[in-house]
C-alpha cells in the first residue's frame, strides 16, 4: 500500500493506494473521534460486489453499520435523491460525528460528498473509490454535487473527505468502457501538468487496459499526487485548480446534450482534441503534440472526434458551465504536454469554427 497527503492544514488527509484494502478501513478509523455509528451510501451494483467486505471490516472494528442504496446512474445525481438520503440517515440516527462512507463511483462519491457535506451542517465523509475516475479524479479535492436540469454539478459545496481509499482490487470487474472512462482523466491530468507521466502512459497503456495491478497503482497514486499538489496550492478553484478542468468546458457541454448517454470520459476525450484544435489554430500548440495527444486518447480506446449532434446545443450548454465568468467562457489550452494555461480571451467564432468544422 502507498500513502499520500493532501496538505491542507486542519483540512488534511491521506490517500491510501493499493490492493486488498476495503477490509481494513474499519481499523483506520476505529482510533477516531467517530460515533459507535457508520453509513455506507453505495448503489444496487456495487453494494451486491463489496458492500459486505466494507461492512464486515466496520462491524469487526465496533462500528454499527446501515447500508444506504440508491439505483445506479447519472440521474441519481439530484436534489431529490440527496432528500431521500436526508431521511435514510435521520432514520438511521446518524450523529454528527458519524462517518459516510461513499462507495461507488464518481455519482456516488459526489452524491455522498454532497449528503455528508449538508447533513447536519457537515459529517466525517470517507471515499472509498470503487472505479478508475473516481479513483484518480472525483474522491480527491473535496468538490461535491449534484445536477439540476441538464447542468452537471450545478448545485455542491467544497467539503474534504476525512480519507480517501483506493482499492485497485476493485477495478477488476470494471467494464473495460469504464476503465477508458477512468483514462480519460489520467490522461487530462498528465497532459496539463506532467510530460515524463504522459509518457509512462503512452508506453504502459496496453498494461492499464489489462487490469495490470502495478500499473494501475502508478496509474492511480501518480495521478493523485499531481490532482494533489494542485489542490494544496488552490482548494476553492479561484487560480491554479482550473487547469484541471483540461477539456471540460466543451465535454461536460457535450456530455450533457447527449443527455448523458456519452461517458464522461468519452466527452472529455472530445473535449480534449477540441481545446488541442483551438490551441493550434491560435497558434499555440504544436501538431507534433497534438498527434502525440490524439494517439493516446485512441490508445485508451476513447473518441477523438466530434459526434453527430446538435452544435447550437452544445454552445448554449457550454455559456451555462460553471466556469464562465462575466459573460466570458474559460478554456484550458495546453502550450505543450504538461504546460496548462487558462484563457477567457477566446474568439468564439474559432470555437464555432472548431465545433462545426472539426478540423
Amino acid at each position: 500500500m502507498k500513502k499520500l497527503k493532501v496538505e491542507l492544514g486542519t483540512c488534511s488527509y491521506e490517500i491510501r493506494v493499493g490492493t486488498g484494502l476495503l477490509a481494513r478501513i474499519g481499523l483506520w478509523l476505529k482510533g477516531r473521534d467517530f460515533s459507535g455509528k457508520a453509513v455506507i451510501i453505495t448503489d444496487t451494483i456495487v453494494e451486491g460486489l463489496y458492500a459486505e467486505v466494507l461492512e464486515r471490516g466496520l462491524a469487526n472494528a465496533g462500528f454499527d453499520v446501515t447500508i444506504l442504496e440508491v439505483p445506479p446512474g447519472e440521474e441519481q445525481k439530484s436534489l431529490e435523491t440527496a432528500g431521500r438520503l436526508y431521511d435514510d440517515l435521520t432514520e438511521a440516527y446518524a450523529e454528527r460525528t458519524t462517518p459516510v462512507l461513499a462507495l461507488g463511483g464518481g455519482v456516488i462519491g459526489d452524491l455522498a460528498g454532497f449528503v455528508a457535506a449538508t447533513y447536519m451542517r457537515g459529517v466525517p465523509l470517507i471515499q472509498v473509490p470503487t472505479t478508475l475516475l473516481a479513483q484518480v479524479d472525483s474522491s480527491i479535492g473535496g468538490k461535491t454535487a449534484v445536477d439540476h436540469g441538464q447542468l452537471k454539478n450545478i448545485i455542491g459545496v467544497f467539503y474534504q473527505p476525512k480519507m480517501v481509499v483506493a482499492d485497485i482490487d476493485t477495478l477488476k470487474t470494471l467494464p473495460e468502457i469504464e476503465l477508458a472512462n477512468g483514462l480519460a482523466e489520467v490522461i487530462k491530468t498528465a497532459a496539463i501538468r506532467n510530460k515524463s507521466f504522459f509518457n509512462f502512459l503512452d508506453i504502459n497503456m496496453n498494461k492499464a487496459l489489462q487490469y495490470h495491478p502495478s500499473v494501475l497503482e502508478t496509474v492511480v497514486l501518480e495521478t493523485a499526487r499531481i490532482k494533489a499538489e494542485i489542490v494544496e496550492k488552490d482548494e476553492k478553484e479561484v487560480g491554479l485548480r482550473g487547469i484541471l478542468n483540461y477539456g471540460h468546458t466543451i465535454g461536460h457541454a457535450i456530455e450533457a446534450v447527449s443527455d448523458y448517454e456519452l461517458k464522461h470520459g468519452q466527452a472529455v476525450a472530445i473535449g480534449m482534441m477540441a481545446a488541442a484544435k483551438i490551441s493550434s489554430r491560435m497558434e499555440i500548440l504544436d501538431e507534433v503534440d497534438i498527434v502525440k495527444l490524439e494517439r493516446i486518447i485512441e490508445k485508451a480506446g476513447l473518441p477523438t472526434e466530434m459526434p453527430d449532434m446538435d452544435k447550437e446545443a452544445v454552445w448554449q450548454a457550454m455559456q451555462h458551465d460553471k466556469k464562465v465568468a462575466q459573460d466570458r467562457i474559460r478554456f484550458v489550452l495546453l502550450r505543450s504536454i504538461g504546460n496548462a494555461f487558462i484563457s477567457d480571451e477566446i474568439d468564439p467564432a474559432l470555437v464555432e469554427e472548431v465545433l462545426v468544422g472539426w478540423g
